[in-house]
């Protein structure tokens, strides 16, 4: 790709993940940053100079001048925040989930496709080396048992807790639905669900059960009031177990032989999951700039519709179950 030029790219949104998303852009050689917003300026500001980039105090001043952006606002905002872009003619990665609601995700969507834009979601575990090695194995997956456990995100003055305008199922479950459905390709048949706010006036911790029309079956739990950090992912095959760890980067494959379970260390390597999401971004639309036919990223504005619409459907169930029993959420 370096005969192709560089794409030039902006940041909204300058809080935790969208400093990562300069940080890294302004590593890219495929990336030409031309820099980053936020509706605080001293957020920006700040940003701006730890990288040695410029803060705008106009996000369509910074959208005019880019080819693409990354949005890193609020769940709740990022529809508000990413059509207009779009009407712009921008190619857009935003963070997950890809909206708060359906039809503001049906509605990017459809935005997306209407200008003929690259369109990505910023489903990072896609990219984790966990991911790339449960990838190469063949055959069909029977269960998938995965667990995402957080602790409660710190205050912020003036505003929410990071990631809590939404449910912990649509900041943090949302992850491993969309790995759960990337590994299973097989309709929803059900779903047995449940979870509770505890700190938050959302569900705070969920579990749930999905059996999928293939007989396959996922159960996914998770917490952002955990005291012990978690993220492990087990997936059972006919003949295998991969059993991985996503903080630590470990992983184990436990395999029957001659009547007995053995059990083999797996080798995952070190890299950055999100430097790599921002580069399948910014390839895709090399891509399509080069062949004249649109190319999404790996984790496409269908694919965070789809995980979207399974926790919606999961947040539903659990705030059903909630109110047989006295407890509400909203």
């Amino acid at each position: 790709m370096s005969d192709i030029k560089k794409i030039k790219v902006g940041v909204i949104g300058t809080g935790a993940l969208g400093r990562h998303h300069a940080r890294l852009y302004a590593q890219n050689p495929n990336a030409e940053v031309v820099g980053v917003y936020d509706v605080f300026p001293e957020s920006a500001a700040r940003v701006a100079a730890e990288f040695g980039l410029k803060a705008f105090t106009d996000w369509r001043e910074l959208a005019e001048a880019c080819d693409a952006l990354s949005v890193a606002v609020p769940a709740t905002l990022h529809a508000e925040v990413t059509i207009p872009l779009m009407e712009m003619g921008k190619h857009i990665l935003v963070e997950k989930p890809i909206a708060a609601s359906l039809d503001e995700a049906v509605a990017m969507v459809e935005a997306a496709r209407k200008n003929n834009l690259v369109f990505g979601v910023g489903h990072v575990e896609r990219f984790n080396q966990a991911t790339d090695f449960i990838d190469t194995i063949p055959g069909k997956v029977s269960f998938i048992e995965a667990r995402r456990m957080a602790a409660y995100p710190p205050a912020r003055p003036g505003m929410h807790r990071r990631g809590t305008e939404v449910s912990v199922i649509l900041d943090l479950m949302v992850h491993d639905l969309d790995l759960v459905l990337h590994l299973i390709d097989s309709e929803v048949e059900k779903i047995d669900v449940t979870g509770f706010p505890i700190l938050s006036e959302t569900e705070d911790m969920a579990n749930v059960r999905i059996q999928f029309k293939n007989g396959s079956c996922a159960l996914v739990t998770a917490s952002r009031v955990s005291t012990v950090p978690e993220r492990t992912l087990r997936v059972f095959q006919e003949d295998r177990c991969v059993i991985l760890d996503y903080g630590q980067h470990t992983g184990i494959i436990e395999r029957r032989q001659d009547g007995e379970v053995v059990a083999e260390a797996v080798e995952l390597g070190e890299k950055n999951a999100l430097a790599d999401e921002l580069n399948d971004f910014l390839v895709a639309i090399q891509q399509t700039r080069a062949t004249g036919k649109l190319c999404q990223p790996k984790v496409s504005g269908d694919d965070g519709l789809k995980a979207l619409k399974l926790a919606l459907d999961i947040q539903a169930e659990a705030r059903r179950s909630c109110a047989a029993y006295g407890v509400t959420a909203r």
